[in-house]
Protein backbone atom coordinates (compact mmCIF):
# COMPACT_ATOMS: atom_id res chain seq x y z
CA UNK A 1 0.00 0.00 0.00
CA UNK A 2 1.47 3.15 -1.01
CA UNK A 3 0.88 5.72 1.25
CA UNK A 4 1.97 9.96 1.87
CA UNK A 5 0.88 12.25 3.99
CA UNK A 6 2.08 16.06 3.28
CA UNK A 7 1.59 19.74 3.53
CA UNK A 8 0.22 21.49 0.07
CA UNK A 9 -0.41 24.87 0.43
CA UNK A 10 -1.00 24.58 3.87
CA UNK A 11 -4.10 21.76 3.16
CA UNK A 12 -2.69 18.22 4.99
CA UNK A 13 -3.83 15.77 2.30
CA UNK A 14 -3.15 11.92 2.26
CA UNK A 15 -2.00 10.14 -1.03
CA UNK A 16 -3.29 6.33 -1.60
CA UNK A 17 -3.13 4.09 -4.32
CA UNK A 18 -6.29 4.04 -7.15
CA UNK A 19 -9.51 1.97 -5.92
CA UNK A 20 -8.15 3.08 -1.82
CA UNK A 21 -10.17 5.55 0.29
CA UNK A 22 -9.38 8.74 0.55
CA UNK A 23 -9.56 10.25 3.24
CA UNK A 24 -8.88 14.35 3.07
CA UNK A 25 -8.31 16.48 6.39
CA UNK A 26 -8.55 19.62 4.53
CA UNK A 27 -10.45 21.08 1.23
CA UNK A 28 -7.82 22.86 -0.43
CA UNK A 29 -9.48 26.50 -0.56
CA UNK A 30 -6.08 28.12 -1.90
CA UNK A 31 -6.22 26.66 -4.95
CA UNK A 32 -8.45 28.30 -8.10
CA UNK A 33 -11.69 26.03 -7.41
CA UNK A 34 -14.41 25.78 -9.99
CA UNK A 35 -17.43 23.50 -9.32
CA UNK A 36 -19.95 22.39 -12.26
CA UNK A 37 -23.37 21.30 -11.80
CA UNK A 38 -23.86 18.62 -14.90
CA UNK A 39 -27.92 17.69 -14.71
CA UNK A 40 -27.74 15.05 -16.99
CA UNK A 41 -24.34 13.99 -16.47
CA UNK A 42 -24.30 9.87 -16.05
CA UNK A 43 -22.84 8.67 -12.87
CA UNK A 44 -22.47 5.68 -14.84
CA UNK A 45 -19.23 4.49 -16.16
CA UNK A 46 -21.50 2.57 -19.18
CA UNK A 47 -21.62 5.16 -21.78
CA UNK A 48 -20.09 5.00 -25.58
CA UNK A 49 -16.14 7.11 -26.05
CA UNK A 50 -18.10 7.30 -29.63
CA UNK A 51 -21.09 8.56 -28.83
CA UNK A 52 -20.16 10.66 -25.82
CA UNK A 53 -22.74 13.37 -26.08
CA UNK A 54 -25.46 11.09 -27.04
CA UNK A 55 -24.84 8.21 -23.99
CA UNK A 56 -23.55 10.51 -21.41
CA UNK A 57 -25.94 12.48 -20.36
CA UNK A 58 -23.87 15.26 -21.89
CA UNK A 59 -20.23 14.44 -20.38
CA UNK A 60 -19.22 16.12 -23.05
CA UNK A 61 -19.99 19.84 -21.19
CA UNK A 62 -17.94 18.69 -18.27
CA UNK A 63 -15.24 17.18 -20.66
CA UNK A 64 -14.85 20.63 -21.94
CA UNK A 65 -14.81 22.11 -18.86
CA UNK A 66 -11.81 20.18 -17.62
CA UNK A 67 -9.83 21.30 -20.38
CA UNK A 68 -11.13 24.83 -19.51
CA UNK A 69 -9.68 24.32 -15.91
CA UNK A 70 -6.30 22.66 -16.89
CA UNK A 71 -5.04 22.93 -20.77
CA UNK A 72 -2.26 25.57 -21.20
CA UNK A 73 -1.04 25.81 -25.00
CA UNK A 74 2.13 23.46 -23.50
CA UNK A 75 1.10 21.99 -20.16
CA UNK A 76 -1.29 22.17 -17.73
CA UNK A 77 -2.35 24.42 -14.74
CA UNK A 78 -1.35 22.95 -11.61
CA UNK A 79 -2.70 25.31 -9.10
CA UNK A 80 -6.38 24.70 -9.84
CA UNK A 81 -9.17 22.15 -9.37
CA UNK A 82 -12.54 21.29 -10.33
CA UNK A 83 -15.53 19.66 -8.95
CA UNK A 84 -17.82 17.75 -11.58
CA UNK A 85 -21.34 17.35 -9.77
CA UNK A 86 -23.23 14.73 -11.84
CA UNK A 87 -27.07 14.31 -11.03
CA UNK A 88 -27.44 12.08 -14.01
CA UNK A 89 -28.64 9.05 -11.70
CA UNK A 90 -30.47 8.39 -8.69
CA UNK A 91 -27.57 8.53 -6.22
CA UNK A 92 -25.67 11.70 -7.64
CA UNK A 93 -21.54 11.57 -7.68
CA UNK A 94 -18.92 13.91 -7.26
CA UNK A 95 -15.75 14.06 -9.01
CA UNK A 96 -12.91 16.16 -7.97
CA UNK A 97 -10.35 16.66 -10.66
CA UNK A 98 -6.96 18.34 -9.05
CA UNK A 99 -3.99 19.87 -11.03
CA UNK A 100 -0.78 19.74 -8.50
CA UNK A 101 -1.17 15.47 -9.21
CA UNK A 102 -2.97 15.36 -12.51
CA UNK A 103 -1.60 12.90 -15.09
CA UNK A 104 -2.57 11.38 -18.22
CA UNK A 105 -5.00 14.28 -19.12
CA UNK A 106 -4.86 15.65 -23.10
CA UNK A 107 -6.79 18.62 -25.41
CA UNK A 108 -9.19 16.20 -26.64
CA UNK A 109 -12.90 14.96 -24.78
CA UNK A 110 -12.72 11.25 -26.01
CA UNK A 111 -9.18 10.77 -23.55
CA UNK A 112 -10.92 13.04 -20.73
CA UNK A 113 -14.23 11.02 -20.66
CA UNK A 114 -11.97 7.32 -20.58
CA UNK A 115 -10.47 9.33 -17.58
CA UNK A 116 -14.06 9.78 -16.16
CA UNK A 117 -15.26 6.37 -17.52
CA UNK A 118 -12.52 4.58 -15.02
CA UNK A 119 -13.97 6.79 -11.96
CA UNK A 120 -17.20 6.22 -12.12
CA UNK A 121 -16.58 2.61 -12.39
CA UNK A 122 -15.33 2.81 -8.83
CA UNK A 123 -17.26 2.38 -5.92
CA UNK A 124 -18.45 5.76 -4.99
CA UNK A 125 -18.91 6.54 -0.94
CA UNK A 126 -19.08 9.84 1.28
CA UNK A 127 -15.49 9.51 1.48
CA UNK A 128 -13.14 10.25 -1.79
CA UNK A 129 -11.45 7.38 -3.47
CA UNK A 130 -8.93 7.72 -5.87
CA UNK A 131 -9.46 6.35 -9.20
CA UNK A 132 -5.97 7.66 -11.46
CA UNK A 133 -3.23 10.59 -10.54
CA UNK A 134 -5.21 13.44 -9.28
CA UNK A 135 -9.13 12.18 -10.26
CA UNK A 136 -11.55 11.20 -7.61
CA UNK A 137 -14.99 10.06 -6.78
CA UNK A 138 -17.70 10.64 -3.63
CA UNK A 139 -21.04 10.31 -3.58
CA UNK A 140 -23.04 13.36 -2.86
CA UNK A 141 -24.77 16.40 -4.52
CA UNK A 142 -24.70 20.14 -4.54
CA UNK A 143 -25.63 20.58 -1.02
CA UNK A 144 -23.01 18.10 0.42
CA UNK A 145 -20.61 20.11 -2.02
CA UNK A 146 -21.26 23.26 -0.88
CA UNK A 147 -21.57 22.46 2.87
CA UNK A 148 -18.20 21.19 2.64
CA UNK A 149 -16.50 24.06 0.65
CA UNK A 150 -18.87 26.50 2.97
CA UNK A 151 -17.07 24.77 6.09
CA UNK A 152 -13.61 26.17 5.21
CA UNK A 153 -14.71 29.51 4.97
CA UNK A 154 -14.56 29.81 1.19
CA UNK A 155 -16.35 32.92 -1.26
CA UNK A 156 -18.48 31.26 -2.97
CA UNK A 157 -18.90 33.01 -6.45
CA UNK A 158 -22.01 31.82 -8.99
CA UNK A 159 -21.59 32.57 -12.13
CA UNK A 160 -24.74 34.57 -13.96
CA UNK A 161 -25.50 36.58 -16.75
CA UNK A 162 -27.10 39.66 -14.65
CA UNK A 163 -24.35 39.56 -11.96
CA UNK A 164 -21.97 41.86 -10.94
CA UNK A 165 -19.22 42.45 -13.32
CA UNK A 166 -16.04 40.08 -12.49
CA UNK A 167 -13.70 42.48 -13.63
CA UNK A 168 -15.18 44.60 -10.60
CA UNK A 169 -15.71 41.90 -7.91
CA UNK A 170 -13.59 41.09 -5.35
CA UNK A 171 -11.78 37.68 -6.18
CA UNK A 172 -10.56 36.09 -3.10
CA UNK A 173 -7.92 33.04 -3.44
CA UNK A 174 -10.64 31.31 -1.13
CA UNK A 175 -13.07 31.78 -4.12
CA UNK A 176 -14.89 28.93 -5.37
CA UNK A 177 -16.68 29.36 -8.66
CA UNK A 178 -20.47 27.53 -9.54
CA UNK A 179 -21.54 27.32 -13.13
CA UNK A 180 -24.13 25.44 -14.16
CA UNK A 181 -24.58 23.82 -17.22
CA UNK A 182 -26.48 23.87 -20.10
CA UNK A 183 -29.37 23.51 -18.56
CA UNK A 184 -28.92 25.61 -16.03
CA UNK A 185 -29.42 26.38 -12.33
CA UNK A 186 -33.10 25.27 -10.86
CA UNK A 187 -35.09 27.61 -8.63
CA UNK A 188 -34.02 25.19 -5.58
CA UNK A 189 -30.64 24.90 -6.31
CA UNK A 190 -30.25 28.51 -6.62
CA UNK A 191 -32.32 29.22 -3.00
CA UNK A 192 -29.38 26.67 -1.61
CA UNK A 193 -27.07 29.16 -3.28
CA UNK A 194 -28.23 32.10 -1.87
CA UNK A 195 -28.92 30.72 1.87
CA UNK A 196 -25.40 29.94 1.41
CA UNK A 197 -24.25 33.41 0.97
CA UNK A 198 -22.88 32.93 -3.02
CA UNK A 199 -22.12 36.07 -4.82
CA UNK A 200 -23.56 36.56 -7.85
CA UNK A 201 -20.58 37.40 -10.88
CA UNK A 202 -20.93 37.73 -14.43
CA UNK A 203 -18.73 37.67 -17.07
CA UNK A 204 -21.17 39.35 -19.46
CA UNK A 205 -24.10 40.07 -20.50
CA UNK A 206 -23.98 37.32 -23.20
CA UNK A 207 -24.58 34.01 -22.59
CA UNK A 208 -21.43 31.22 -22.94
CA UNK A 209 -20.52 27.80 -23.23
CA UNK A 210 -19.56 27.00 -19.60
CA UNK A 211 -16.23 26.11 -20.24
CA UNK A 212 -15.50 29.65 -21.92
CA UNK A 213 -16.65 30.94 -18.58
CA UNK A 214 -13.78 29.27 -16.88
CA UNK A 215 -11.19 29.87 -19.25
CA UNK A 216 -12.20 33.38 -19.04
CA UNK A 217 -12.32 33.08 -15.33
CA UNK A 218 -8.81 31.72 -15.27
CA UNK A 219 -7.92 34.93 -17.82
CA UNK A 220 -8.73 37.34 -15.59
CA UNK A 221 -7.41 35.86 -12.46
CA UNK A 222 -4.17 35.19 -14.29
CA UNK A 223 -4.14 39.12 -15.08
CA UNK A 224 -4.58 40.03 -11.46
CA UNK A 225 -1.65 37.80 -10.35
CA UNK A 226 0.32 39.44 -12.65
CA UNK A 227 -0.51 42.89 -11.64
CA UNK A 228 0.04 41.62 -7.99
CA UNK A 229 3.56 41.34 -8.49
CA UNK A 230 4.82 43.60 -10.91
Amino acid sequence: MCIALFTWRGAKVVKICPGILYKQTVYSTTMRTFIVVGHKATISPNFSLEDIPGTSGRLDILCRCINGTFVLSHGIRHDVQIYLILLGGEKPKILWIRGDDLKHLNPDERTTAALLKKALALEAGPEWTKSTPGIFVRSGGLSEMVESIKALGSNLKYLREDGADIRDAALPDSSSFILGDHVGMTPEEESLLKDAGAEIISVGLVSLHVDHCIVIINNELDRREKKSVT
